[in-house]
């Protein structure tokens, strides 16, 4: 696996190029060392499991803000262990006592390694906080009384209560005692017991050799992971708990020593001994919040009478969220804004303690003018997906090019998420890009949002009656379908977006719904299986269809030859699912532009079809695929779709070869090849490509020269080369040929290589690309 490289002074971003390194040492020496042979593997897995750990690092270290000493910690291990690993092949065989020296030397650097991946994981508080030292204070010694074992954090949604268990983490002393043992879990609404088991196990490197298929192996599988790491001290944080879950917190205790669980929950639940109750901020921690997110401090603000901020603070009831979002959605603005605010707004209450009332307030932060309906139409969109979990960039692309017809590269569509960010109404948290991709790369990039804000989205969306919504959200727990659904054997919807979500437990046979006027269809589920509705056959005006699995396993999808009724189906996007076949459908898919795979296992299904994949998508122009870790070859039948514009395939560590047919392709503009670690080539036939634009094959570890005709790629303006490590040999002739070549972004050794040639390239620009350190790919 691949990390990615950006320079400068970034927290942690020594730590990354440190992997990296011991990484790429690894891998070469493994197959020279012979003796060393199977500890140097096991350590080169090690490391492979740990490179997502090291890229999340890697893209979040400026939000990260690692501790100095932590961060140190990490690059020394990393360079020690690059210097063992290359002394491993200097130890000659007959040489027996320095076997064994050198063998308990990598077994140490193996274990600590592992421990490091623990540590990385730790989620920091945000930079800014307020009010929340003496809750902090308050909230550990209670937690550290040997008496206590389950202790609740209770306080209304936006309050603090998972910024004030990070900050918590993030104690000296909590940090002291409890080390590596801190166990943080998101339980949400709807917990699973059997994935939040899974996830610790994953989390502390202990995978059970069987899945686990109950609540109660699950349990008997935590007992044995607590069991593992006592004597030492355990703190299991499980936030964010529901009513009617307050007896999950009871079913993870277990009787041993030093063993403590915090809860979070907007629920004081009286069954739970030991409770601290987070309040609200005071009258000045909230006018300092307040005018941090209203910018006040800014000259070119306007600066309200004092009076009149206090007026506003007051009405938020001193819930962080709410004085973040009001005050965001004040900032900057011009004088005439604040007052015709403050005439709509009455006075609030100083406190309040219903998410009723918590709502009410939100929505008086809800004013969006005419030219920013569409800023209001998308945060709406935003409950289309489950709780508590991250929504891709690149849905929302693809959701908003269709409803609101916007610019199909995303652009327009990033700029409405950074307008809700700017307002607090969501988190948008992007990749760190090279200036080449600002315009059309966002397959990296998500957005997170709250719980509150996400009931805010529903509860707006949800105004009208089911019938005539614009749009219809759907939850279903179990079997438990809504009354509405079941009245009428057919329900007529004239919703634009349909998003149903289910949970593991659903099995019941799809109700009918007449969704004549559904253009976006978005299904949420947990289960290893998974049906298409029968009733999506009907929607005759389907544009985009998304799948999301958000279980632990991949799902097997059935009745895909539904979407061969589809006419007006345009994009298709997957993810965590397993695909035998995606051209079964006897009927082409003709309105078809897009296709994106994520996490997917695809394995053939590009080739078990019933047609041509030609055939089966004649219009196909675009397609994505990032880590799909079982896609070894790019499947020959995609080089026969000629009217392909883009290809993206991004985190496939085994994919070791594209085909000669790739040549193909030539109306192929953009070609992605981000961090394809044993794709050792790029076949010659690419010079085939005479309107290739883009071609990216950062992080492409493997590859050593490039093509040797590849100044034939007469339309090249952007090459980005950025982590191509052992591409250290000079470049092909044929390179002076790429006269449109504007960009080129690279590392500084590859940028030397290209300085000869800056001469007969008179446009070229190369760019040193800044090492990134990025985690974010980590599910919660």
């Amino acid at each position: 696996m691949a990390v990615a490289f950006v320079g400068g002074a970034a927290p942690g971003a020594a730590f990354g190029e440190g992997f990296a390194v011991l990484h790429d040492t690894v891998k070469d020496v493994v197959s020279k060392a012979r003796m060393f042979k199977p500890i140097l593997k096991r350590l080169e897995s090690t490391l492979d499991r740990l490179a997502p750990t090291v890229n999340e690092i890697t893209q979040l270290s400026e939000q990260l803000d690692l501790p100095k000493v932590e961060t140190e910690n990490l690059i020394e291990n990393m360079e020690k262990g690059e210097k063992l690993v290359r002394k491993c092949l200097k130890i000659r065989w007959w040489n027996y006592c320095f076997k064994i020296y050198y063998s308990h030397k990598l077994e140490a650097l193996d274990k600590e390694i592992v421990r490091q991946r623990v540590l990385c994981a730790v989620r920091d508080p945000p930079d800014f906080t307020v009010g929340l030292d003496m809750p902090m204070k308050e909230l550990k010694t209670l937690l550290l009384k040997e008496e206590v074992q389950l202790l609740l954090l209770t306080a209304p949604g936006g309050c603090g209560k998972t910024t004030l268990v990070q900050m918590l983490c993030q104690d000296d002393e909590i940090r002291g005692m409890f080390e590596d043992n801190i166990l943080f879990v998101n339980v949400s609404k709807t917990p699973n017991v059997k994935v939040i088991v899974q996830n610790l196990l994953n989390y502390k490197d202990m995978q059970p050799n069987f899945q686990i298929q109950s609540d109660e192996d699950a349990i008997n599988q935590l007992s044995q992971l607590l069991n593992h790491l006592t004597p030492n001290p355990i703190l299991l944080i499980l936030d964010d708990v529901w009513l009617g879950s307050e007896s999950l917190p009871e079913r993870f205790k277990f009787d041993l020593p030093n063993y403590k669980i915090l809860v979070t929950s907007r629920t004081a639940f009286p069954r739970l001994k030991f409770t601290y109750h987070l309040k609200p901020l005071d009258d000045v921690d909230a006018m300092t919040l307040f005018h941090r997110s209203a910018s006040l401090h800014d000259e070119n603000s306007y600066i309200p009478a004092e009076e009149d901020a206090k007026k506003i603070v007051r009405g938020c009831g001193g819930f962080p969220l709410v004085i973040k979002v009001i005050g965001g959605s004040l900032r900057r603005q011009h004088e005439v804004v604040w007052h015709s605010r403050l005439m709509k707004w009455s006075d609030g209450q100083f406190y309040f303690s219903s998410d009723t009332e918590l709502l009410a307030h939100l929505q008086k932060s809800q004013e969006f003018s005419d030219d920013n309906v569409i800023i209001k139409e998308c945060f709406m969109d935003l409950g289309s997906f489950p709780e508590d979990q991250r929504i891709p960039a690149a849905a929302l692309i693809d959701m908003w090019a269709e409803l609101y017809k916007l610019d199909e590269d995303g652009i327009h569509a990033i700029a409405n998420l950074r307008e809700l960010n700017i307002r607090n109404l969501a988190s948008l948290v992007m990749a760190r890009k090279d200036a080449s991709e600002v315009k059309s790369y966002y397959n990296e990039d998500f957005v997170t949002q709250h719980d509150i804000l996400r009931e805010l989205a529903m509860h707006q969306s949800s105004q009208e009656s089911i019938g005539q919504r614009s749009r219809l959200i759907i939850n279903i727990r179990g079997n438990n379908l809504p009354k509405w659904w079941t009245e009428q054997k057919q329900q007529l919807i004239n919703a634009h977006l349909l998003s149903i979500s289910t949970d593991e437990l659903f099995s019941s046979s799809w109700c009918n719904i007449q969704g004549s006027k559904v253009e976006v269809l978005v299904l949420n589920f947990h289960t290893k299986n998974y049906t298409l509705p029968e009733f999506v056959e009907k929607m005759d005006k389907l544009k985009v269809l998304i799948i999301n699995n958000y279980g632990f396993f991949h799902s097997k999808i059935s009745n895909f030859q539904l979407l061969g009724s589809l006419p007006n189906l345009k994009r298709i996007r997957l993810e965590k699912v397993s695909i035998s076949s995606l051209c079964k459908t006897p009927v082409p898919l003709k309105s078809l532009k897009k296709i994106s795979l994520f996490m997917c296992n695809i394995c053939k299904a590009f080739e078990n079809c019933t047609i041509q994949v030609s055939d089966a998508f004649p219009n196909l122009t675009e397609i994505n695929i990032d880590y799909c870790n079982d896609l070894e070859e790019l499947p020959i039948g995609l080089c026969d779709i000629v009217h392909l514009k883009k290809i993206s395939i991004t985190n496939c560590h085994k994919l070791f070869a594209l085909p000669e047919e790739s040549g193909k392709l030539v109306n192929l503009e953009v070609l992605r090849l981000r961090s394809c670690t044993d794709l050792s080539k790029l076949p010659d036939s690419i010079r085939s490509l005479h309107k290739l634009s883009i071609l990216d094959i950062s992080d492409y570890l493997s590859i050593m020269k490039l093509p040797k005709h590849i100044g034939e790629l007469c339309n090249l303006k952007e090459l980005n080369m950025k982590g191509c490590l052992r591409l250290r040999t000079q470049f092909p002739e044929s390179i002076i040929d790429l006269e449109q070549l504007k960009l080129v972004v690279c590392d500084e050794e590859r940028a030397r290589l290209w300085e000869p040639y800056k001469e007969f390239l008179t446009k070229l620009k190369v760019e040193v690309g800044e090492k990134v350190i990025n985690l974010n790919w980590l599910p919660k």
